[in-house]
């Protein structure tokens, strides 16, 4: 009998919700009414992150507050959301900083971390605010943290074609075992980096396919996007080659139940992971650069950054990569729009000297 097919989007979500109401018993019981109503705009992927950052933050009550301290999470009520002040806010943004979590681990948070809780604070607050079941918003009273942009990470067009080949080639110089490890796992990892370098899907994505989100009709995968949305992205014949010499491998492989769909296996025949995907990763490109951290987003970085440089049509980039607003696009690749601006520069020239050549004056 031929196994159902349950695609990776619903597994992971189910697996999600479940470990939702677990970390739901760790917050005060008042929050359930916020996490069910976010179930209708947010995945459960996402509500988890707010949960965990949001346990943070009554952690801090209960432990550095003068008015809560000493009271368990789970047993807060709604009332304590209008006992905190801006002041007291701004006092758990520096807690945020640097911080001992319930294990007693040393735990940091920078730029990007800080403004994740902050955000998912302010979405807690503005829930319980709009429906009048608060008086007081003082996160409105508190600057969120700025994010300074940082330089795309990328891999150039001479370190792409040196990954593949160094890919295809290394290996030679291997022995014994790795190089029979090795020659099980090329294809697979071959087939892996290509299409993420050929398409620019997330790594959660990669891991997603089934077998049948393969169309070689029109060199396509279809994709479940974040939120749920499926859409087709189109593959070109490096990437079609690719997958057409890895099938046979995937062909030969008796996966475990439950993986039988699965596009690309590890080597305990399940469904290979986000995890595995960024070692393999990390593995190869580690030869090509020491300089770069490379993962899996550097590589989709890379095709955005290609397909821009080739077309110049930021919405089109916007698009391919499943961004829902073009400025989250313009945001990570306007260093590549201010060096097209600075080639204007020099693009046109207003005396003759300024070429070398003499002045008509």
């Amino acid at each position: 009998m031929e196994a159902k097919r349950i695609t990776y989007h619903t597994l992971t979500d189910r697996e999600n919700t479940l470990k939702l109401r677990e970390v739901l018993q760790t917050l005060p019981p008042f929050a359930a009414d916020f996490f069910r109503a976010a179930a209708n705009t947010a995945a459960a992927s996402t509500r988890i992150k707010y949960a965990y950052d949001l346990r943070i933050f009554f952690q801090f009550l209960s432990s550095e507050h003068p008015m809560f301290r000493g009271v368990p999470v789970n047993q807060m009520e709604l009332s304590v959301l209008d006992r905190i002040t801006a002041l007291d806010i701004e006092e758990y943004m520096e807690y945020l900083r640097a911080y001992r979590d319930s294990d007693g681990r040393y735990v940091t948070n920078g730029e990007k971390g800080l403004k994740r809780k902050m955000s998912a604070l302010r979405s807690f607050y503005a829930y319980y605010y709009k429906h009048e079941l608060i008086q007081t918003n003082p996160t409105l009273l508190v600057d969120m943290p700025k994010l300074h942009q940082k330089a795309i990470v990328r891999l150039e067009a001479d370190e792409v074609a040196r990954l593949l080949d160094y890919m295809e080639q290394c290996g030679n110089s291997l022995t014994g075992q790795k190089k029979a490890y090795y020659e099980k796992t090329k294809e697979r990892d071959i087939a892996i980096i290509t299409l993420l370098l050929g398409t620019g899907i997330r790594v959660s994505e990669c891991v997603g396919l089934d077998l049948e989100d393969v169309d070689f009709h029109v060199n396509g995968i279809k994709v479940t996007r974040k939120g749920g949305n499926e859409m087709i992205v189109y593959f070109g014949n490096e990437v079609r080659q690719a997958l057409e010499n890895y099938l046979p491998v995937r062909e030969a492989v008796i996966p475990l139940s439950g993986h039988e769909h699965a596009l690309f296996y590890s080597a305990q025949r399940r469904r290979i992971g986000v995890k595995a995907v960024e070692n393999l990763v990390r593995k190869y490109t580690s030869h090509i650069t020491t300089t770069k951290k490379i993962t899996p987003h550097k590589l989709r970085s890379t095709y955005g950054t290609a397909l821009y440089q080739e077309t110049g049509d930021i919405y089109l980039v916007a698009d391919v990569l499943g961004h829902k607003d073009v400025n989250t696009t313009k945001k990570h690749y306007a260093a590549l729009d201010d060096s097209r601006r600075r080639k204007a520069a020099g693009a046109v020239h207003l005396r003759e000297d300024s070429l070398g050549g003499k002045s008509t004056h």
